[in-house]
């Protein structure tokens, strides 16, 4: 069943034709088509506001853009995608031969019917991106160059979605939304993480899950300079990327390596038996990095199926809704799903009956146990339980110990809560 992944798929091609960078209304928009979805508090920062170490840039519109010849014919058609621009461009508006213009062009000549994604945020320029075969079909002459776009003082606009929980402490779980025509980078992102907003709100969790819609870099950094009073609410956090494309799943580590939300993914992508990758954590990357700067260190790693740069459509127009498909976000999907499901549920224990083994058999424990096909999983899980519950062993200390399932070791402790054997 991938009824979810089919809808995933479906907001994927809603939100692929947008214009969006790391501000201006095409962000606003994909925001707004997410808030159909869950609600949002979106926040808009103005140009100038210091955070951190960086400054929230001017804010960046275009209307359209082309290139055409002399008979008035556009070769290179904004309207056509999105990254036939150079993100960021300044607005020109000129006639110049095309010895001239090459200098202001982008191809990728390995592969030459792609159009590659690029960008000049902070420095002023302009240019467009085509494909190589495109390029190499125009003859020479006269091209009329235009660019509408504005590069004015605004803001940087990011939204907040708020799953409360059983308690205060968070969970973040952030996703990048400045890239434009891009499927898996990051329109997969941003659909599994509503997805996953909209599964945890079916149940009340323990712990309080924010999502982070922010545009890359900047948006994570503006994010972390405006609540640097709650950052030590945050407990665990997810980035999530390259949800959708038909790689196995790769986990990177927090930049601790041995924060709960690694032991968790490492122990539930194990389990599974899905092919999977676990990385080192590296400065480079998504979001993670900032999340994970020396002077926050949250426990935040990264979940993406292939990772940046490691498949040949990356950042390029090939990453396009046929790329993606929706069993891929459904499996991306399912793995967030039981990786928090361990989390909202590991748990110390402290064992009520520490001397000697308890009887189980006068508490009714093992009859509960009749007819399961697991039965003696389900009692050798009870006596892993009661071995660890010392206060300092959490449930998935146990699972990982004994080798046993974690939702085994999770119902038995349960069951030995319930007959005041443990307690929290």
């Amino acid at each position: 069943m991938t009824v979810a992944g089919d809808e995933m798929h479906a907001l994927v091609e809603r939100l692929y034709p947008l214009c969006r960078s790391i501000t201006g209304d095409g962000v606003r928009a994909t925001l707004d088509i997410v808030g159909e979805y869950v609600p949002l508090r979106v926040h808009e920062v103005p140009t100038g506001t210091r955070v951190l170490d960086w400054t929230v840039p001017q804010e960046w519109n275009i209307r359209d853009a082309y290139i055409a010849d002399a008979a008035g014919k556009r070769v290179v058609d904004f309207a056509a995608s999105s990254l036939h621009v150079l993100g960021y461009s300044v607005p020109v508006s000129a006639t110049m031969p095309l010895d001239e213009l090459r200098g202001h062009l982008h191809t990728l000549p390995d592969h030459p019917s792609w159009v590659p994604y690029r960008t000049s945020y902070y420095k002023p320029e302009w240019g467009f991106c085509l494909a190589q075969e495109t390029l190499d079909a125009l003859p020479d002459g006269d091209y009329e160059v235009r660019v509408d776009s504005t590069l004015a003082d605004g803001h940087l606009t990011y939204a907040e979605h708020v799953v409360p929980g059983q308690v205060a402490d968070e969970v973040i779980v952030s996703c990048h939304v400045c890239h434009p025509s891009l499927a898996n980078d990051n329109l997969a992102g941003i659909a599994v993480a509503t997805y996953l907003a909209r599964s945890l709100a079916e149940r009340t969790p323990y712990y309080t899950y924010r999502f982070i819609f922010a545009p890359g870099t900047i948006g994570a950094i503006t994010w972390l300079a405006r609540n640097a009073e709650r950052v030590e609410r945050v407990k665990h956090g997810l980035v999530l990327a390259c949800a959708g494309d038909r790689g196995h799943l790769t986990y990177k580590q927090s930049r601790r390596g041995d924060a709960e939300i690694d032991r968790v993914l490492r122990h539930v992508l194990t389990a599974s038996g899905r092919p999977h990758d676990i990385k080192e954590f590296t400065p480079y990357g998504y979001d993670e990095r900032q999340y994970c700067s020396p002077g926050f260190d949250l426990g935040v790693g990264s979940l993406s199926r292939t990772p940046y740069a490691g498949y040949p459509e990356y950042h390029t127009s090939a990453d396009d809704p046929g790329f993606v498909s929706p069993e891929a976000m459904q499996d991306t999907l399912d793995v967030c799903r039981e990786a928090f499901g361990v989390l909202d549920r590991n748990r110390r224990y402290v064992n009520l009956s520490p001397y000697g083994e308890p009887q189980l058999g006068r508490r009714g424990l093992y009859d509960s146990l009749g007819g399961r096909s697991d039965a003696k999983e389900a009692q050798l899980a009870m006596l892993w339980v009661l071995s660890l519950s010392d206060g300092e062993h959490s449930l998935l200390d146990v699972a990982e110990r004994s080798g046993l399932p974690f939702d085994t070791v999770a119902a038995a402790a349960g069951a030995l809560h319930d007959a005041e054997l443990i307690k929290a």
